[in-house]
């Protein structure tokens, strides 16, 4: 089998079953590529985790993009963007168009509780690997109090830089564990990224007055150029772009966001269900507009980003770096997963049961959901 059937088959899958929004998608991918597939270590995995959430964009999704793109090369990056990303954006042109999600409810709220158990063990394996003494720890548990106290799109950003900087002021020893994250960019096609990203931002508003198609372009490229911390982070750019100008009403909006946050796959396919308000040839606009910027920013500081890595305190920093991904993980586990999924003892323990398949039972994460979701069916998630 060709690599790049390989890497679409892996996302498509991942995209038909990763419910739980982009921090779950951090633990699937961990559980399918460093665990069950070994394409690379827990020290490359979220030393890539820590990368793409200092670029804005949709986190999730450029960590996937460059896992197609590390395992075999432009066309394993576009599979893994279609694979993960199609299943969602389906769904989501077909509720613009008038599908429903009713009847599902029991169902999503399995799921959502499947997340908690695939975040939960993405987060005791990380802290094995890359929080295997006291400082490192200590940074860990800094990064879970600093997003409890303060609120704000940059705070993830500003708990990484700070990880960063205590690992390299304590000369953190960045021996076992940490990876050398090599994924193979050209700096000619690096700069030609860029050059396109600011060529997107600069020149997409003065198309803007040619047709819906450019301004809907512009509007979707500009939000996606803008988003730090996450996916929901998207939520105000797009009413801002789209409600605030009258282009979409604002229950038809509210109605969409609600459909993404039910779904596996992308919260950035909401822009599919706004493009989609207007047609198919519209949600594909928005879809690629939308991602674009984000992929764009990190092929062109890969190669950049690959050249300083070799200095020790590069390293050392990333290790401190890496122990503040394992917070933000610890704490996106609290609030939104497990908030937002268990309500009582019983949801408790069903998340309890799903956790154990996983890390006991060593169950693939499929055979979990999939249980899941036929428990939720029956109505014994809720």
């Amino acid at each position: 089998m060709p690599r790049f059937a390989e890497v679409f088959g892996a996302f498509l899958r991942l995209g038909l079953t990763s419910f739980g929004g982009p921090v779950a998608h951090i633990g699937y991918f961990r559980d399918e590529f460093v665990t069950r597939r070994k394409w690379l270590s827990d020290g490359e995995y979220a030393e890539l985790v820590a990368l793409c959430q200092f670029l804005p964009g949709p986190a999730s999704s450029q960590v996937g993009f460059a896992l197609g793109l590390m395992r075999a090369g432009w066309p394993g990056a576009l599979a893994a963007f279609v694979g993960f990303t199609l299943p969602s954006a389906v769904i989501m042109l077909a509720v613009a168009l008038g599908a429903g999600l009713a009847g599902l409810t029991g169902v999503i709220a399995a799921l959502k509780l499947v997340a908690v158990a695939v975040v939960a063990q993405a987060v005791l394996g990380m802290a094995r690997t890359l929080c295997p003494d006291g400082p490192r720890a200590t940074i860990a548990v800094g990064a879970v109090l600093a997003l409890g106290l303060l609120a704000g799109p940059w705070v993830m950003i500003a708990v990484i830089v700070a990880g960063a900087l205590t690992g390299a002021a304590l000369r953190l020893d960045a021996g076992a564990g940490q990876g050398g994250l090599h994924i193979p960019v050209a700096r000619p096609v690096a700069i030609a990224a860029l050059v396109l990203f600011a060529l997107g931002l600069v020149g997409l508003p003065f198309l803007a007055g040619q047709g819906a198609g450019f301004a809907l372009a512009d509007s979707m490229f500009r939000a996606g150029a803008l988003v730090f911390g996450g996916g929901h982070v998207v939520l105000p750019l797009l009413q801002a772009e789209l409600v605030a100008t009258g282009a979409v009403g604002d229950s038809a909006f509210l109605a969409g966001y609600a459909a993404a946050q039910a779904i596996p796959g992308p919260l950035f396919t909401f822009a599919t269900y706004l493009g989609g308000l207007g047609g198919p040839a519209a949600a594909l606009v928005a879809t690629l507009a939308i991602f674009a910027p984000g992929f764009l920013l990190l092929v062109g500081v890969l190669p950049f980003w690959q050249a300083l890595r070799g200095a020790h305190v590069v390293r050392a920093g990333m290790a401190g770096a890496n122990a503040a991904v394992v917070g933000i993980l610890g704490a996106a586990l609290y609030d939104p997963v497990f908030a937002s999924a268990v309500g009582d003892l019983w949801q408790f323990g069903f998340a309890l049961a799903c956790f154990i398949a996983l890390q006991t039972w060593r169950m693939p994460v499929w055979a979990v959901v999939l249980g899941a979701g036929l428990a939720g069916a029956a109505g014994l998630a809720m």
